[in-house]
């Protein structure tokens, strides 16, 4: 029972891991409207597509993320929504705080 509970908190930690920084959070709300290209990612982001595109790995690990290839590019969506309603609570103790 502890090892099963254990897992389970390992799982959530490394999502919590993947979400730990600035870029990824933007990729995350960026992809909450629509499928996104990843040459879409890059100018959002303003980073080099080799950079965007490791932080798309981080997500797409952590399962908040899968990726549909269209020619040459790959296509970036949300897999679960809901880690933004994660990011809005962060957003409300941020708010409290100052």
């Amino acid at each position: 029972m502890k090892q099963d509970l254990k897992k389970l908190y390992e799982g959530q930690a490394a999502v919590l891991k993947a979400l730990a920084h600035p870029t990824r959070l933007l990729i995350l709300n960026s992809l909450k409207k629509k499928e996104t290209c990843v040459c879409e990612l890059r100018d959002q982001v303003g980073d080099d597509i080799s950079t965007v595109s490791k932080h798309l790995l981080v997500l797409k690990t952590a399962g908040l993320v899968a990726a549909r290839r269209e020619g040459n590019w790959l296509h970036y969506r949300l897999t679960c929504p809901c880690v933004l309603d994660f990011t809005r609570c962060l957003a409300g103790l941020e708010r409290k705080n100052v």
